[in-house]
């Protein structure tokens, strides 16, 4: 029996929600412990889409022994729907939003916070952590997006891309047109073009979200703000750039289990040295 009690407490499924967040409607992705011990709060990369992420919030609530409920909270207009209408926004105003969040629904609760970000998200989750009261004890930084690599040719292009407002809304349009194909063919060329070895959650993220003009100009835009704010200068902050698993380490279902794995060992030593 309690066997049987312990697996049941550490598996759980992420549940998705809706969230009005100082007036902008905003995607959370979420496990809540019967019994938490801590709350993670995870700071997505760009996309900011929280349904990539799926599988390493259902593996984090499982190494982390049913101990912290944990909060996906997506970047604002990276959504299904075009809640703003349009509206694009800066990478100072995606920090403020998740400032407000907090503020909002984990101001009261009486468990410490922990944020995690990945890749853009990391610098959002240090600048978070400087601003927040002492209730959020510890920022775990994964694939950290901190400076730019002027050897990247990667960066280079989007760099280019997201600078040029013409060809930004050229390419918005170009991948929004692929909505318009049946789920069926769209899934398949997201499979053969940029996701062979992808989890199904991640393809149907790319399907449902990415294909949306909104999200995409948001993510370009986005795009723009990091180089333009991007600092070398980074505080005390735990920071991970995982072997074995690439940047998009959540889209696959063994990537996801990995980090999480190494993630929640990270918050058991923390907290263990906080209580000594």
């Amino acid at each position: 029996m309690g066997r049987v009690e312990l697996d049941s407490k550490a598996k759980r499924q992420a549940d998705f929600r809706l969230c009005n967040v100082s007036s902008h409607m905003t995607e959370l992705l979420e496990i809540r412990a019967d019994d938490p011990k801590m709350h993670v709060l995870l700071i997505p990369g760009n996309p900011g889409v929280v349904t990539f992420y799926k599988d390493f919030v259902e593996s984090l609530y499982e190494f982390l022994e049913g101990d912290a409920s944990i909060t996906a909270i997506s970047h604002l207009s990276h959504t299904k729907k075009d809640w703003d209408h349009g509206r694009l926004f800066s990478l100072e105003e995606q920090t403020d939003h998740k400032m407000d969040f907090i503020k909002q629904e984990l101001e009261n609760i009486e468990v410490p916070i922990i944020l995690v970000g990945h890749s853009i998200g990391s610098y959002i989750s240090i600048d978070m952590f400087k601003r927040s009261s002492e209730k959020v004890i510890y920022c775990i930084g994964l694939y950290p997006f901190l400076a730019l690599n002027l050897q990247s040719t990667e960066q280079s292009i989007v760099g280019k891309i997201a600078a040029s407002r013409v060809v930004s809304v050229a390419l918005s349009l170009i991948v929004a047109s692929l909505g318009f194909l049946p789920r069926s063919a769209l899934r398949l060329i997201v499979t053969n073009s940029l996701a062979k070895s992808w989890s199904a959650v991640a393809v149907e993220a790319t399907c449902s979200h990415l294909v949306q003009y909104h999200t995409m100009r948001n993510v370009l835009f986005m795009a723009m703000t990091e180089f333009r704010k991007i600092s070398k200068q980074v505080p005390g902050i735990a920071l991970s750039i995982e072997r074995g698993h690439n940047h998009a380490f959540s889209c696959t279902e063994a990537g996801a289990s990995c980090v999480a794995k190494y993630v929640a060992s990270l918050i058991k030593n923390q907290l263990l040295h906080s209580r000594q």
